[in-house]
């Protein structure tokens, strides 16, 4: 059995493996300041270790294989943990992540179409899956937000909200303004990094690309891609969710779901 591979692996392993010095400097920190957070830390580091390694190995033959349902695969996996992780951040949401899943899924998959139809990327795994995991992440963290902003300002205005509805709004026009702000709050980050971007730090893309070779100028022109994906996947997942959120808010009769908002 050939085991070059894996000499090579432990090779490459070398510097990451001293990188760990400054995790050491951390942690010692910590204990100085009494933080309570060695353990914390250590387990941390361990866990990034083993899930990249394991990552890499799965990249790796997916990037060998010409059979583009791997890439499918590959995807839908990213959005079913994304979807798990936002509907735990809005676990508060009935069917939080089912609505996080399909809002993810919506956004990233409507703009990844138009990027391939566009031929910006090739529909290859060493494109889709990169460039999926980075819209699919992003994603994830704005639709979180924006569920669970909008639940959490539904209940500290209901009687606003009921008020609209016995005056005969429909749930749209009375949870307008929730849903504005809800929006404004989760897009906001993404827009100011996308204002600053190259300013304050160069994005892990374009860092990536220098470090490994490819000019500036190469860089800059993928990074401009990759903020205009973000934007893009993160407002039609966000949009979206506040639509499949409707239905568990609101009684068939246009009432708010009280039992919904009971809970802190």
């Amino acid at each position: 059995m050939d085991w070059a591979w894996l000499v090579e692996f432990l090779k490459g392993m070398i510097k990451p493996t001293a990188a760990l010095a400054v995790v050491a400097m951390a942690v010692l920190l910590s204990y100085v300041q009494k933080l309570g957070l060695e353990a914390e830390m250590a387990y941390s580091i361990f866990r990034a270790f083993l899930q990249l390694s394991v990552i890499g190995f799965v990249l790796q033959f997916i990037f060998n294989q010409k059979n583009a349902v791997w890439i499918v695969m590959a995807y839908l996996f990213m959005v079913s943990v994304a979807g798990y992780t936002a509907g735990q951040r809005a676990k508060h949401v009935p069917r939080g992540k089912y609505v996080a899943g399909v809002s993810i899924l919506a956004g990233t998959s409507i703009t990844m179409f138009m990027l391939v139809v566009l031929r910006v990327f090739p529909f290859t795994p060493r494109y889709i899956i990169p460039v999926a995991g980075m819209m699919v992440g992003n994603a994830m963290t704005v639709t979180g937000v924006t569920m669970k902003k909008l639940r959490d300002d539904i209940k500290i205005q209901m009687s606003l909200v009921e008020t609209a509805l016995a005056l005969g709004a429909t749930p749209r026009q009375a949870t307008l303004q929730q849903v504005k702000r809800a929006l404004v709050i989760a897009l906001s980050p993404v827009l100011d990094n996308a204002k600053t971007v190259g300013l304050i730090s160069l994005p892990g893309a374009m860092t990536g690309l220098i470090m490994g070779g490819a000019s500036p100028l190469e860089a800059i022109q993928l990074q401009i891609v990759v903020m205009n994906m973000l934007i893009g996947a993160s407002t039609v997942s966000s949009i979206m969710s506040t639509y499949l959120c409707w239905p568990s808010f609101f009684t068939k009769a246009y009432q708010l779901e009280t039992k919904v908002f009971s809970s802190d």
